[in-house]
Parts: C-alpha cells; sequence; structure tokens
C-alpha cells in the first residue's frame, strides 16, 4: 500500500509500505476512510522533534473494521470506528479514572496516513458509530479522533463552564475547536487569540464572542482589560511553546484554570511567577477515549461540526503538499483521501 513516510525534516515522501495485519490477538485492521496531518506532525517536520529513522506518518484515523484478532470482543467487522492516537485497553486503574492517554498498556499510534492501520488493543481504543456514516459526516470523526477531542480535554482541564469567561491561545485546528468546545459546555464570553482573519472568522462561527490579535504582554494586557483587570477564569493552551505559556499564566486571574494541550518543547515554569499567580495547572495528552462516546454522538445528531477545521482536501499521494501548506499556513488543517 501507499503511505506517508517522513525520511528527515522537511521530506515527507509517498512510498510503498507493507500492508498491516494481525500481530497480536486484541489487535484490529481498519479500512481508513480519511486521515489528516496534525498541528504536531509538523515538529519532526520542522527539526524541533528528532527523527532518528524515517517515520510512517499519521495518528487520526476513522474507517471500517475489515479484521479482528480472536480476542477481540466489542468490535466487529462491517462497523464504522473512531480511534485515537493512544492506543489503550481501557480497563486499567488509569483508564478507568478518565486518562487513557497514560494507559499502563499504551500505544503510540502511527502509520494512519494510508489506506489501511492496524490498531492494538482494539476492543479499548475504537468506538463504533451508531451505524456507517454518511460522507460528509466522516471529517466530523476523523476530527473527534485528536483535534476535537484535544480541544475539549482542554476545555474541561480549564474548567470552562456557565457564567465563565474562556480565553484561547492559538488559532489552529485544536484551539478552533477548543473554542466550540467552550461554547457547548456553557461558557459566558470566549476571547479568541488570533492574527488570521479566516480563522478569526471560524473561532466566531465557533462561538467566540471577541477577538484579539495582540500577543505575549500586550495579549495579556488585553485580556486584562477585557476582564476589569482580572483576567479570564478559564483559558486554553494549544500552542505549546515559551511565549504561550507564559500568555496563558498571565492571562488567567487568580484561582482560574488554565488546561494546556499544545506539546511544550522547551518550555520553562517561572517558580515565583507561577507560585503567586495562584493559578491551576491541567493538561498534557488528552484523552480522547474519555471523551469519544459523547462526541460520536454529537456529531451523530448533527449537533456540532467540527469539519470545518479541514479547510484543504487533498489525495493521500500529494500528503507533501499537505504539509507544505500546514507548515506555511496556508491551511488549518489538511484533510488526506486514503
Amino acid at each position: 500500500m501507499l503511505a506517508a513516510v517522513m525520511s528527515a525534516p522537511g521530506e515527507v515522501h509517498v512510498e510503498d509500505r507493507p500492508d498491516p495485519h494481525i500481530i497480536e490477538p486484541t489487535d484490529a485492521i481498519i479500512r481508513l476512510s480519511a486521515t489528516c496531518v496534525c498541528g504536531s506532525d509538523l515538529w519532526p517536520y520542522r527539526g524541533v522533534e528528532k527523527l532518528d529513522e524515517p517515520r510512517p506518518m499519521g495518528h487520526e484515523y476513522v474507517g471500517i473494521v475489515e479484521e479482528v484478532g480472536a480476542e477481540v470482543t466489542t468490535i466487529r467487522p462491517g462497523q464504522f470506528v473512531v480511534g485515537s492516537f493512544f492506543a489503550s485497553d481501557n480497563t486499567c486503574e488509569i483508564c478507568r479514572s478518565g486518562y487513557q492517554s497514560s494507559c499502563v498498556h499504551r500505544v503510540n499510534m502511527t502509520g494512519a496516513q494510508a489506506p489501511y492501520l492496524r490498531v492494538p488493543l482494539a476492543d479499548g481504543t475504537l468506538v463504533a458509530t451508531p451505524g456507517i456514516p454518511p460522507d460528509d459526516l466522516v471529517p466530523s470523526f476523523l476530527a473527534a479522533s485528536d483535534v476535537l477531542g484535544t480541544g475539549w480535554f482542554a476545555a474541561v482541564a480549564a474548567e470552562a463552564g456557565p457564567g465563565k469567561t474562556v480565553a484561547v491561545i492559538g488559532d489552529g485546528a485544536v484551539g478552533l475547536l477548543g473554542v466550540l468546545a467552550a461554547r457547548r459546555l456553557g461558557a459566558e464570553r470566549i476571547i479568541a487569540m488570533s492574527r488570521h482573519e479566516p480563522r478569526q472568522e471560524l473561532a466566531l462561527t465557533y462561538g467566540a464572542t471577541d477577538i484579539v490579535t495582540e500577543r505575549g504582554d500586550e495579549g495579556v494586557a488585553r485580556i486584562k482589560a477585557l476582564t476589569n483587570g482580572l483576567g479570564a477564569h478559564s483559558v486554553i493552551e494549544a500552542v505549546g511553546t515559551q511565549q504561550s505559556m507564559m500568555q496563558a499564566i498571565g492571562s488567567t486571574r487568580p484561582g482560574g484554570h488554565i488546561g494546556y494541550v499544545g506539546v511544550a518543547y522547551d518550555v520553562q515554569l517561572p517558580g515565583l511567577p507561577l507560585f503567586f499567580s495562584h493559578v491551576h495547572l491541567h493538561g498534557g495528552p488528552a484523552p480522547v477515549r474519555r471523551f469519544l462516546p459523547e462526541l460520536i454522538q454529537l456529531i451523530w445528531d448533527r449537533q456540532i461540526d467540527p469539519s470545518k477545521v479541514f479547510d484543504l482536501r487533498l489525495p493521500l499521494t500529494e500528503a507533501p503538499e499537505a504539509y507544505r501548506a500546514m507548515d506555511e499556513r496556508r491551511a488549518i488543517k489538511a484533510l488526506l483521501m486514503p
């Protein structure tokens, strides 16, 4: 089969790879209906994350179950399923507490930018939709496999809710869907921080009430000005840089909550400013599996439409262009059709 492989920073190729097959009795093989490029895929693409050897890319996936191992009991061939970027057993003590992305048996998913994918721990990882979805819902279910679930976790970790003011730092797919999540959770005011007009428009579509274009200290000052000098009750940090984290801390009122889901490369937290801020920090790799049943039902019932973050759709053979477009910020998120 053809699959996207990153061989070096800035180098993505579509090449022949072996078809996946059942290895463990808990595996499933799915035929992918759609996949995509994630913002976190850009870290090795830009050379920030070390790439020791060529890597099959992709960790967001939806599709039809083709085959299951002998010990799989809850998933069957023919079902349309949604997975997440960590395979988990969904039965260990950590999973039962809602943190499947830290499952004691977790497996880091990769290789989903391809027509077929082997999914370990299929019973715990895959969630079936109520039926085979129409084509127009497939991109929304794909969003649920990562960016929607991650934005949702960020909003939950930030304790977004009724009567709250939420600030969202980051206007990529996760930040934009964090806006959607904050609105669904009942936030009264949502401040989206963005300098890009198309992303600002989508943020407003998803429920933002204010747009802030400033960054850094100027961005913090603007948030304070919009909140009577206090800062937001809840802040979503969806970037993962030193500047964005400090902007998040500075934008949060004492006693407020930050949900951080940006992959935090080289981020250092200064002790005294954090100590005196009185903010709550909670985040990390989103336990997407926790939220999948709820998100799948919301999408199935057409109560939410996260698919709008896919503003570029290409065949899998054009994966290199998908990476370039996202790296150059010509696209929010690129969907690939195997």
